[in-house]
């Protein structure tokens, strides 16, 4: 028989034991569930079901430097918004990585900072240093190839390709396949890239893959630059960046950039007179991925969580690959049946398996290009 001060006893240490987070009285620990802004993952908030009504509350998700014509965001803002309800906007959207980490800097915790960022994983490593980001592991985490995240989770790579020439062949004669080929001197003012090299993600692994055509390294990406330095001294470069508008009217017949961003332009100009080629140079074979992160200030930081853990699923996923981007959990998808195999079949062929720079290798690129280019490409 159990006395009243018996049970007092016990009662007193069952809340001891629940105070610590510990199981008390035969029943199993209690979570400890967390906000939205400072979750780092699903669970912390008490599984998606909560994260989708947390969400749903805020209402709205503000990204930054996202084209509707780039690795299919266009697909995505839309399957998110009429999945959840939740109206997507995006400011500057032909900005570049350094935009997108100067604007989440410089705008601290004001409700027009952005949510999210997407960036070359190489810019993304620069912003984790700066404190900028909000670490988060969403469902599919563990799947995440090592060397495609962040080990602490401030970022993970979603998507990637092959840099690639894309050319008009309405207005070039013969489109080049090859760096080798974009000194001949038939490409006259004609070899546009996507940005400047100091800023752009994809600009910048242009001079990568320029490099490694040139007798460079992962480790050495000195030869990419002397190669846009002569393409300029020749009178080739074109310092038009090119976007949809420059194609379409012909300002940059011929542009270094995604194999996804150019293979996707040759579908949606075929019909307005553009005859749009797409090369992956064998002299320069470069992949790279890019990267999805959560700005530690995000003004809605539980749409933030929802709109990584829909680009990570298998509907996501399969959006990058109908706009011929190679989504990171491609390999995972084989294996559990839910990759949309037409889509796939889409890709261009590609030689050998892409091999890619280690954290140090691209730091000291980023490094050297930050500090060359102007001296390669004046003014």
């Amino acid at each position: 028989m159990t006395t009243p001060r018996a049970r007092a006893a016990v009662a007193c240490g069952c809340l001891a034991l629940a105070a610590l987070g510990l199981g008390a009285c035969g029943q199993p620990p209690t979570a400890r569930l967390t906000s939205p802004s400072v979750a780092t993952s699903a669970e912390n908030v008490g599984g998606m079901h909560a994260l989708i009504a947390a969400a749903k509350r805020e209402g709205s998700l503000r990204a930054i430097a996202l084209p509707r014509d780039w690795a299919d965001y266009g697909g995505l803002i839309d399957g998110f918004e009429k999945k959840y309800g939740i109206r997507v906007t995006v400011d500057n959207p032909h900005g570049h990585s350094e935009d997108e980490i100067d604007a989440v800097r410089k705008s601290g915790n004001r409700p027009t900072a952005p949510d999210v960022i997407d960036v070359g994983d190489t810019f993304a490593r620069n912003a984790a240093d700066q404190n900028l980001l909000a670490p988060y592991e969403v469902a599919a985490f563990d799947s995440i190839p090592a060397n495609q995240k962040d080990s602490k989770a401030r970022w993970a790579n979603n998507y990637g390709g092959y840099i690639s020439i894309g050319c008009d062949a309405n207005r070039v004669k013969v489109c080049p396949e090859t760096f080798a080929d974009l000194l001949k001197p038939a490409y006259k003012g004609k070899v546009a890239l996507e940005g400047d090299p100091t800023r752009s993600a994809t600009a910048f692994d242009s001079v990568y893959a320029a490099a490694l055509a040139n007798n460079g390294s992962f480790d050495n990406v000195q030869p990419g630059l002397d190669f846009f330095a002569e393409l300029n001294r020749i009178g080739n470069f074109n310092r038009v960046s090119s976007t949809t508008a420059t194609v379409e009217d012909g300002r940059t017949p011929i542009s270094i950039n995604w194999d996804y961003i150019n293979l996707h332009y040759a579908d949606q100009l075929r019909g307005k007179g553009v005859n749009w080629q797409v090369a992956i140079p064998f002299d320069g074979s470069f992949a790279q991925y890019f990267a999805l992160a959560i700005n530690k200030n995000a003004p809605h930081p539980a749409a933030a969580r929802l709109w990584q853990e829909y680009l990570f699923s298998p509907e996501g996923q399969n959006l990058r690959l109908r706009g011929y981007a190679r989504p990171v959990l491609m390999d995972v998808m084989k294996q559990d049946g839910t990759l949309d195999k037409a889509a796939a079949a889409r890709l261009p062929t590609v030689e050998g398996t892409p091999q890619f720079p280690t954290d140090a290798q691209l730091e000291k690129a980023r490094t050297t290009v930050t500090q060359g280019w102007a001296k390669a490409v004046p003014g």
